[in-house]
């Protein structure tokens, strides 16, 4: 079954041209009402796009999650902001983007969400990166020591990996968009997602927060060259 888009803000608000765009059959409800009027398809298959326009976002989101508990959702917002999107993720929301994003972006969007995954923009990705690695550097040598050390997990994630994955990984736990990771390695955006594609595959992540996760623990080869001693 088709994932069925809906459209909820309150009052009700013009569908956004580029939501129409990259999902022509989206629906679009008035918050206040969507416990009596929202569609009840298998929730999997439920991803709800929430304005921030109207202040009581978080409770609808809120009321949302309370009337379908497994039903996906994204908060678009205006003029996206890191405290923002962590509160909405922190609410429950599986991803936080432009409410004026491109229609591929969108597109991206909910195809990372609806394999499981959660998507949050780079600003708020690099804070969460910050107090990953804060997090990581405080745990007490004992701890370190227990986990694992295997591909997926821990410090030989890296070696999985070819040259030109391992600049992508770099790349996007840095908060790069795919664009700029194309501009950066002089490729295309259709070849850093394969490079993506292969990273998420051989490290078993389903999203860039997860990448960053897995890499933040994991210790990277140092170049052959910076180990020789100076001449």
């Amino acid at each position: 079954m088709s994932t069925q888009h809906l459209f909820l803000s309150s009052p009700v608000a013009p569908l956004p041209g580029r939501l129409r765009e990259a999902f022509p059959d989206v629906q679009a409800f008035d918050a206040t009402v969507m416990q009596t009027r929202l569609p009840s398809p298998p929730a999997a298959q439920c991803l709800v796009w929430l304005s921030n326009a109207d202040v009581q976002w978080a409770r609808n989101l809120r009321q949302i999650l309370q009337t379908q508990p497994d039903a996906r959702v994204v908060l678009l917002s205006s003029m996206p902001e890191s405290d923002e999107g962590l509160r909405a993720l922190n609410e429950g929301a599986r991803g936080y983007t432009h409410a004026y994003g491109v229609p591929a972006l969108l597109q991206e969007v909910a195809l990372v969400i609806e394999h499981g995954g959660l998507w949050v923009g780079p600003d708020l990705l690099q804070r969460l990166v910050g107090s990953t690695n804060v997090a990581l550097a405080s745990r007490p040598a004992a701890a370190k020591a227990q986990v694992p050390v295997t591909a997926s997990s821990g410090t030989n994630a890296w070696s999985t990996l070819s040259a030109r994955e391992a600049q992508v990984a770099r790349s996007v736990s840095a908060g790069r968009s795919n664009k700029e990771v194309a501009s950066l390695m002089f490729i295309s955006e259709r070849t850093v997602k394969a490079h993506l594609g292969a990273v998420f595959e051989k490290l078993g992540v389903r999203d860039r927060l997860q990448l960053v996760l897995r890499l933040s623990a994991a210790v990277e080869p140092v170049p052959t060259s910076a180990m020789e001693p100076a001449p």
